[in-house]
């Protein structure tokens, strides 16, 4: 049986690529191998780094890639408005961030692990990640996340017939964000998928959340299959329990790592923070994000002499834009 990581990810997320597989290399097994799932064929700048590390590869295969494209295609063909909403909002022919699926052919029967952990690649592993491996000897889906007190992100929730295809307990406790999910592959047969398609064909389909269309989707597909989802969160003593979002403000920066009220944290998730800033700070430029020092300590780890020398005063990632910008808008000049 082959353990491995996965993460997705092309040139645009590069430093932040960069900084997750140090991090997995500097606070985890050296040898565990990773597996990284191109989400486009922009991963020239990737594929270099890639062949540097030997337990590191990656993962381009279009047979792979297309079957899971299709299934999001059925899955979304079902949908009574969402191809219209997104030609119209969007101006997008096709399923929204159809690449991102790309990360279920860590389900493939083609992959090369038995079971997972996968990673968004804005992602850093700060301790080992056994608990999720030793959690998939009894359960088939392991999380460690607390999306189940968010549920909008995850289903439509203004839908009439959410809590009749997944009663409000269960939505409570099951739910999670597929930034971070441990599983198995071969999990979705195809009978099961085609099982899946005809539930959301008869108009179950209305639940799923279009903002978010591979997480909505891999929570109904998990949910509706009846595959109990293992929370650590939940599960482990709460006295031991620590956030992993960035959004957290009460971190403490401590030797390279991340602590929650003296708590070491297994992860940190910079969601929500676009790529653009990592790019920014990686080349020189003074942004100002939370815990930036991490990231930089994990994204120049193996070369410390190219760690950007920051100088002036710090620009806060979410600061309001200037008064010239906000003109240069305004007169549809930026």
């Amino acid at each position: 049986m082959i353990d491995g990581i996965y993460t997705l990810a092309n040139d645009v997320v590069y430093d932040q690529a960069i900084a997750l597989l140090n991090s997995i290399e500097a606070n985890c097994d050296r040898d565990l191998p990773i597996c990284v799932i191109a989400y486009n064929d922009n991963v020239e700048r990737l594929q270099a780094e890639i062949d540097r590390r030997p337990q590191v590869t990656l993962m381009n295969d279009p047979a792979i890639f297309g079957r899971w494209e299709e299934l999001s295609r059925r899955v979304w063909n079902t949908h009574p408005h969402a191809l219209e909403t997104w030609k119209e909002k969007k101006g997008l022919d096709g399923v929204y961030r159809i690449e991102c699926n790309h990360r279920y052919g860590a389900f493939d029967l083609a992959a090369p692990f038995d079971r997972f952990i996968y990673l968004d690649a804005d992602t850093l592993v700060l301790d080992s990640l056994d608990i999720f491996f030793s959690s998939l000897d009894h359960h088939d889906v392991v999380v460690y996340d607390f999306q189940h007190k968010d549920p909008s992100h995850i289903f439509n929730v203004n839908s009439p017939k959410l809590h009749d295809v997944f009663p409000p307990g269960r939505i409570g406790s099951e739910i999670f964000c597929s930034g971070c999910f441990a599983s198995k592959k071969g999990l979705f047969s195809p009978d099961r998928q085609n099982w899946l398609i005809d539930r959301l064909a008869e108009g179950e389909a209305e639940v799923l959340y279009l903002g978010a269309p591979n997480q909505s989707v891999l929570n109904y597909m998990i949910m509706r299959s009846q595959i109990p989802v293992f929370n650590i969160a939940l599960e482990m003593p709460s006295a031991q329990v620590t956030g992993n979002s960035v959004s957290s403000p009460h971190f403490e920066e401590k030797d390279n790592l991340l602590y929650d009220h003296g708590k070491r944290l297994t992860y940190v998730h910079y969601i929500g923070l676009s790529a653009k800033l990592f790019t920014q700070l990686s080349e020189g430029g003074n942004i100002d994000f939370p815990y930036r020092e991490t990231f930089l300590h994990y994204r120049f780890l193996h070369e410390p002499e190219n760690r950007p020398k920051l100088s002036g005063r710090a620009k806060a990632y979410n600061a309001p834009p200037s008064l010239q910008k906000r003109l240069m808008k305004k007169l549809g000049l930026a």
